[in-house]
Parts: C-alpha cells; structure tokens; sequence
C-alpha cells in the first residue's frame, strides 16, 4: 500500500515537471469559463464566499480531469443554478442571459474535449487552439443567430411562441444527429 502511494507520487513529481504551458492554458480556460457560467447561472442572492469557494471547486474539476465525469457535472451544476434562479428566485428567462450561459457551457465543454486529447506534455502549435477556438466560435454564433431567429418567428412568448421554439429547437437537434450519423456512415 505505501509503496503504492510512493510509486504515485513519484509519478505526479515526474509529470509536474514535464508540463507544458498550453495544456495548462487550455486547462485554466476551463476553470474560467464553467465559474463564469456558474457565476452567469445562479442568482446574485446565493454568491456567498462559501458559495463561490464550492463553485470553484466545482469549477476545478472538469480542469483538472476532463476524461471523467466532471463536465458533465459541472454542466449539471450551471443548469441547476439557472433553474434555483428561474424558479425559485423568481428571475426572469433573459434571452441575453440564457444565450450567454449556453455558450459558456458549449465552450467549457468543448474546451475539455480538447483538454482530453492534449498531454501534459504536449508542444501544441498556438495554430491548434486558433482554429479549435474559432470553430466553437462559429458554433456558438450559428446557434445564437439561429435560436434568436426561432424565438421572433415564435412571438417572443405566449404558449404557441414556447411551443414552437421547442418544435424547433427539436427539430435542429434530430438534423444534427442525422447529419453526423450520415457522415459517420459515409466514412
């Protein structure tokens, strides 16, 4: 057991001194962008220290292990903090708001899938996260022009307004999932 627990040390000192400034660049855009998104989420009544020191640590995780299941928690927490504050705060749905934090998460999310793929080590061309950062930008920019447009389509309320961009939003969602299952197909 302690010999274990030596080995893994020794492991950690070797790779903290290979570490390489982009990897922990990326990693830290992570951290800045799910605590932005969390700050965004929840409402200014519970940003307390202790909150904001658990949502840094929450914020930490998908930084520190992209691999894992921490994204996704951390996506969790962001949503759970929009619907603390929409339901029990009683804020209202800002398209400005919502919009912001769907990009927040896209981006984190999309940050960590790059953090999966780039060692500690890695020597990465500052081409590689231009283009990486660029691509998720035009995503991030598509959707926006594009829920903006459903929402004025839909009268900006009302139930048939909220129905139709839910139709929408679904049927953006199925043409995705067949676009990428034909062009996985078509490899």
């Amino acid at each position: 057991m302690i010999d274990a627990l030596a080995e893994r040390v020794r492991t950690l000192r070797s790779a903290a001194t290979r570490i390489s400034p982009v990897p922990l660049i990326v990693r830290a855009g992570i951290f800045l962008t799910v605590l932005a998104g969390f700050v965004l989420a929840y409402p200014a009544e519970m940003l307390s220290s202790r909150t904001l020191g658990l949502l840094a640590i929450a914020a930490l995780l998908p930084a520190v292990g992209p691999r894992r299941v921490w994204p996704t928690f951390a996506a969790l927490v962001a949503v759970g903090g929009w619907l603390v504050a929409a339901d029990g705060y009683d804020r209202p749905i800002e398209l400005w708001r919502l919009l912001a934090l769907a990009a927040l998460l896209y981006l984190a999310h999309t940050l960590c899938a790059l953090a999966a793929l780039l060692p500690y080590d890695a020597v990465v061309d500052p081409d590689v996260i231009t283009r990486w950062l660029s691509r998720a930008g035009a995503v991030v920019l598509g959707a926006s022009v594009l829920g903006v447009l459903i929402m004025v389509a839909g009268g900006l309320g009302g139930t048939a307004g909220h129905q139709l961009v839910t139709v929408g939003g679904l049927l953006v969602a199925v043409g995705v999932a067949a676009l990428l299952g034909w062009l996985l197909r078509r490899r």
